[in-house]
């Protein structure tokens, strides 16, 4: 932006080609989904038009829409860490033709590919790790994940669950040592 330009200013009308990428990138490392990631960008897009007018200028237009792809991003896990949520998350099963469409995730049929031992052991510590998780206070899954897999800041976890950093620090170690006691119960002793 130049500095000469009003700070107050939007161009919506460049967005697509200014930040689109941007903000896909952004989104896929953090959802590890291509097609979520695309709803996300426009679902950021689609509430930066709604909300243009709370605008203030104070940060860079694609600072803001960074902003609010976070919150989109929270509210994605917040729903699919609900048990609602998780009976409502598709998948893609094809890739487009007359055979198109999706499933909702608990009824995906299972791979029957022929998988290598290590692959299972992966997938079965993967989903011991995730009964851990999920089996954690909600507070404490939600900011475990936010700060360990979708690798948020400190700053940013604090303002949007409004908690301050030794808080946040103190709920880290409590989750990890309730997923250390859950994992040697149910994965390690077995």
């Amino acid at each position: 932006m130049n500095p000469k330009e009003n700070n107050n200013t939007l161009s919506p009308d460049k967005w697509v080609d200014a930040y689109a990428d941007y903000l896909y990138n952004f989104a896929v490392v953090r959802v590890n989904n291509e097609a979520i990631a695309k709803d996300l960008v426009q679902e950021t897009f689609f509430a930066g038009l709604k909300s243009a007018k709370n605008f203030e200028g104070k940060s860079t237009e694609r600072t803001w829409l960074v902003s609010i792809l976070k919150r989109k991003v929270i509210d994605y896990y917040r729903k699919i860490n609900s048990k609602k949520g998780k009976a409502e998350v598709r998948m893609n099963f094809y890739e487009g033709g007359e055979n198109e469409g999706s499933w909702i995730e608990e009824r995906v049929p299972q791979s029957w590919r022929n998988e290598a031992d290590y692959t299972i052991e992966n997938n079965e510590l993967k989903t011991q790790i995730d009964k851990c998780i999920d089996s954690l206070p909600e507070k404490y899954a939600m900011v475990f994940r936010m700060k360990t897999i979708q690798e948020f800041e400190t700053e940013e976890i604090c303002k949007e669950l409004d908690i301050t950093p030794s808080n946040l620090w103190v709920i880290i170690h409590r989750a990890r040592t309730q997923l250390r006691n859950c994992m040697e119960k149910n994965w390690f002793n077995n």
